[in-house]
Formats: structure tokens, sequence, C-alpha cells
């Protein structure tokens, strides 16, 4: 079977042109002995089966990245390599095509967004590139379909370029064909053009930002939210529930097997979120609870993804986040924390270094508190007045900062530069919208959902042979002694670690003061994260990482929890 490689630099549509080739039968892996996730596919060619691999997206072939290391083995493994370019940044992408010719592979050449060249007063005449080159030269439009049959029809003819460069000055040889190949006519901005130009300049890009942030989470909210109690909370409790009871009424109430599969009953009912059995709360909140938010956290994303705007929010993040040790692009695990830590955690896959995703992973499980819990501090803590909700997120933001300035000065690395093409404005198309959240949702379910229902098993597990129970004893001298919390609020801490929400609502009937209630939304929000994003991070960072993790949550907890104590 042919191997066929879409290869060109980020941001060229390269996932729009691989959509239309495979559809949605795909499968998204990362590459052997790395964290860079490539995409593949099959189509058809020549009446013969053919493998679409959607390589990762690099600006050269120097090896100066994981993902261009990766590049340059599968260059190895292909049979054809199909560069996409950004038809209207035609000398800025001809360099990775020098550099690919000049591995004498058989290729071809795809000019994308061939409409977008119309609207900025671009016309490159593609006979005469093609001339230049010696390969062929396609111009498609991957959102619309224009020019995927002719590009189909022409991979046959992919072939090895005579064509020779100076190697040593690539970018002036871009420049000297681009300059043959193509002309330019005065235009005026469009409305989109002007927004982008706004967006990526502080004074107006930080109130864009902050625009875009609230109308993002406000969607995903009331997606997530819908789903929940519309959907996946009525299948649970009106059709998995009974079914469960009945399925296994043969097992005792109170026995080993049942506290496993089931867990407790509360008040003679299941409670999803209490009751922690493998097939109840294992179930329920992974499904019914992080999925929903998952699945429009994926549809936000993808859509800011693929109109253009999140190489700019990256640009605009990117003095603060060097201060933490990581470059712009890492806000996204941040912005997707404030929705559900667990997508956050497998957003740190887009930092390339052991390094950063380490940081970037432990700030976010420690100072980024989920859209369910910013509701349900806001709902409780809120009650008390402004003051109090903004000392228990303004700590947290002054952790977020503090924790990051320390991890990057212990922890040896460079923070790298954010290189990153920023694309125009355009419209996503749906299609390619909604298949690419698929692959995400899917991915999530088969890899992350098993992690889940494991951990909800060990947690049910320590509670049947009463480690739980023993460690909260264990813990309570501290919780009152340094933290001034009383010992009851020890059951709404061994509760978080399944879910924050839940565990913040738990101190409501406890009577707790202001200071008290500030200081257990601190700590509830700090230590350990939630089950889901616990058997993720495992999975993202490996054990080493994670425990470590664990130890900087535990400790910069107890010494925040004391502070607050003294200075509230």
């Amino acid at each position: 079977m042919k191997k066929i490689l879409l290869m060109g630099n980020p941001n060229v549509g390269k996932s729009a042109v691989f959509s239309r080739l495979t559809g949605v039968d795909v499968i998204t892996s990362n590459y052997s002995g790395t964290t860079v996730a490539y995409t593949r596919g099959c189509m058809r060619l020549g009446g013969e089966k053919a493998e679409i691999i959607d390589v990762p997206g690099v600006y050269s072939l120097s090896a100066a990245s994981k993902a261009e290391e990766v590049a340059l083995d599968m260059l190895k493994e292909g049979d054809i390599v199909v560069n996409i370019i950004d038809a209207t940044r035609l000398e800025r992408n001809l360099k990775l095509t020098l550099q690919l010719m000049s591995r004498l592979s058989p290729m071809l050449i795809v000019l994308n967004m061939w409409d977008e060249t119309k609207h900025r007063g671009i016309e490159i005449d593609v006979p005469k590139l093609e001339e230049i080159l010696g390969v062929p030269v396609v111009p498609v439009c991957a959102v619309t379909g224009e020019g995927i049959s002719d590009l189909v029809g022409r991979m046959e003819q992919s072939g090895v370029s005579a064509f020779e460069c100076d190697v040593k000055d690539l970018w002036a040889e871009a420049g000297r064909i681009a300059g043959k190949s193509q002309k330019f006519f005065h235009r005026h901005h469009t409305f989109l053009e002007t927004l982008a130009d706004a967006s990526i300049t502080p004074l107006t890009g930080i109130p864009i930002a902050l625009v875009v942030a609230a109308v993002s989470f406000k969607i995903v909210r009331f997606i997530g939210e819908g789903l929940i109690g519309y959907v996946f909370e009525p299948f649970f409790e009106k059709l998995w529930g009974p079914f469960i009871v009945k399925a296994l009424a043969f097992l005792t109430p109170g026995g080993l097997l049942h506290e496993i599969l089931i867990g407790k009953l509360i008040d003679g009912d299941i409670d999803f979120v209490q009751s922690m059995g493998l097939l109840t709360t294992g179930l329920f909140v992974p499904v019914a609870m992080v999925l929903p938010y998952v699945f429009s956290f994926y549809l936000v994303l993808g859509f800011l993804e693929d109109s253009g705007y999140l190489p700019r929010i990256g640009v605009l993040s990117d003095n603060l986040m060097h201060r933490v040790g990581l470059h712009g692009l890492a806000i996204i695990p941040m912005m997707l924390g404030l929705g559900c830590n667990v997508p956050a955690a497998m957003a740190t896959r887009v930092l390339e270094t052991r390094r950063e995703r380490f940081i970037a992973a432990t700030l976010m499980a420690i100072a980024i508190p989920c859209m369910a819990q910013i509701a349900m501090v806001m709902g409780l803590v809120g009650n008390y007045g402004a003051k109090a909700l903004a000392q228990v997120f303004g700590t947290l933001f002054i952790v977020w900062i503090a924790l990051g300035l320390l991890q990057n000065l212990l922890i040896k690395g460079d923070s790298p530069e954010i290189f990153v093409e920023i694309p125009p404005y355009r419209m996503p198309y749906v299609k390619v919208l909604f298949e690419k959240v698929f692959m995400r949702v899917k991915w999530f379910v088969k890899e992350a959902v098993p992690f889940v229902m494991l951990g909800v098993l060990l947690v049910n597990l320590l509670y049947a042979l009463g480690v739980i129970e023993f460690l909260g004893k264990l813990a309570a001298p501290v919780i009152t002694g340094i933290m001034g919390l009383p010992e009851k609020t020890v059951a709404a801490l061994v509760v978080g670690f399944l879910r924050k929400d839940v565990a913040v609502g738990m101190l409501a009937p406890l009577g707790l003061s202001v200071k008290q209630l500030v200081i257990a939304s601190v700590v509830l929000a700090m230590y350990f994260p939630c089950v889901a994003t616990f058997a993720v991070l495992i999975k993202e960072l490996g054990w080493k990482d994670m425990l470590l993790s664990s130890l900087i949550m535990i400790v910069s907890t107890l010494l925040v929890g004391g502070v607050l104590n003294l200075i509230l």
C-alpha cells in the first residue's frame, strides 16, 4: 500500500485537505517515542488503497524540534509527498518546498486557499510555477472542495524534481521563484483583515481576547450543561440505574462485590456521584459529567483554531508565559482548564518539551478551577460579596504566577521561542470542524475513559478497605491546625478527589465562616485534581512526573492554606 504524506507549514489547511481525501474513518496517534501526534486515513488511488498521513506541521526540515524530527523520519517511509502551501503566503512557504525537493522524493505541490488569492489581490501563474519547480502544482480550496478531484487525478503524476538551488540561501531562492510566478494588485483591507490586525496588538487585542474568552465559556457551559441536564443525567437515572439494579439484584448490598460494582446506596437508591461503584460513578463521571464539557470545549476550540484566532492569543500571551517557563501556545491548556481540566490535560501535548508539559500540567491542575467548580464557588462564596470571591480567585492567580516563576527557576531547561504562522481570519468549514471534534471525542472515549474508571475503581477499593477513612482521620489535625478548618471538612476534601464542584457544595451545610469558606474553596481547587484529570495526567506525564507534581500540589496547598489562615 502506498504511503502519501501531507506536509507543510502549520495553519496551511492540511487538516482540511486530509479530511477531503479520507473522510472520517481516521486514526490519531502519537509518533513512537514522542508526544507529537499525527493523523492517518485511507483513500482510493488508481483503483488501489493508499494510506494518507497528515504529518505534523513544520517550518523546515532542520530537526530543531520534535515535530521536525518526526517529519524527517516519516519522509523516509513515504512514497509520495504532497506539499501543501498557503497560496496567499507563497514565498514564506517555498522554503520548506525547496528542502523537500532537495531530498529527491516524488512530490507534487498543492496551492491551498486559492479563493483567498483573489480577495487579497494576488495572481499566481500556476503553469510558470510548475515549469520552474519541475513538479505538478495544483490549486485547490479545501473548504469548498474546489480542485480536490484534480489533486487526486494528478497524484500519480508526481515525480522527482530536477530543480537545483542554493541550499545555503533558501530564502533568497524562494523570493526569486515567488517574484517570477506571482503578481500583486492594490486592494483595500476587508473587515476581517482589520479585525486580524486589531486582535494581535496588545491595546486592542487584550480586550478582544477577554470578549472571546467570555463568549466561549458561555457557549461551552450552555452546551455542556444542556447535554448533562437533558441527555446524560436522564439516561443514567431513568434507564441505566434501574437496569443495573435489576441486572445485579443477586448481589448482597454491603458485600465487597456490590461495593465495587454498584457502591454504597444512598437512602436505598443509587447516587451516581457518591455511590463510588465502577458501573455507577465510574461510568457517570467520565461519560455524563466530563464528556459533555469535552465535546463542547473541543467544538469551541476547533472553531477558534480553524478561524485563525488561536495563534493570535498565543502571540498575545507569549511574554507572560515566558515568565513561567512556557511559550504563548501554553495558554490553550489554561483556557481549556477553565472549562474542564480533562481536555486541558490532553492539550498539554501542544508543548514540545517534557519540561514545558510538566510546568503547564502542574500549573493547570493546581491553580485553574474548572467551570463546574467556579460556578459552585460563585454560588456559595458569592453570597458574601465580591471581596470574598476576589480573595478566592485572586489567591489562585497569585499562586499560578508564583508557582510558575518558581518552577521556571528550579527546573532546568529553556523556554523555547514561539514560532507560529498567523493565518488570516476565515470561516471554518463545518464538515471539517465536526470531523475534528469527532476524532478528539473518540480519542477521549477510547483513551481517557478507561483510565478514569480505573481511578474510580482504585478509590472504591480504598473506601471499601477503610483506607480513605483512615487517611481522613490522619489528615484532620493538619486540616484544623494549619488551615483552621473544622474536622468535618475532611469529607469534602475526600469527595473532591472525585468531583471538585460536589465537594464545594458539601461545604454549604457545614456553617463555615467567610474566612473558612475562602480557605476551603482555595484548598479544594489546589490539592489533587479530580480523579478524571488525575488519570489522564498519569497517561500524559508518566508516574514519575505525576508523583512529583502531586508533591508540589500537597506542599503548595498546605503552605497557601496556612498563610490564608494567618492573614485573613
